[in-house]
């Protein structure tokens, strides 16, 4: 089974297709995760640890 399939590669055991659909789904969810650890980092701070 393949990881990353090409976008001209004639298969189907694959996870992820290199296009532009993956990539931009990718950098939104890496981006969603990065605002959600900020915030339960920033919430700690505020609360301070209670």
């Amino acid at each position: 089974m393949k990881f990353i399939k090409d976008e001209n590669e004639e298969r189907r055991d694959y996870i992820f297709q290199k296009n532009k659909k993956t990539k931009l789904g990718a950098k939104f969810i890496l981006l969603v995760l990065a605002f959600l650890i900020v915030g339960v980092v920033a919430s700690g701070i505020f609360l301070e640890y209670l």
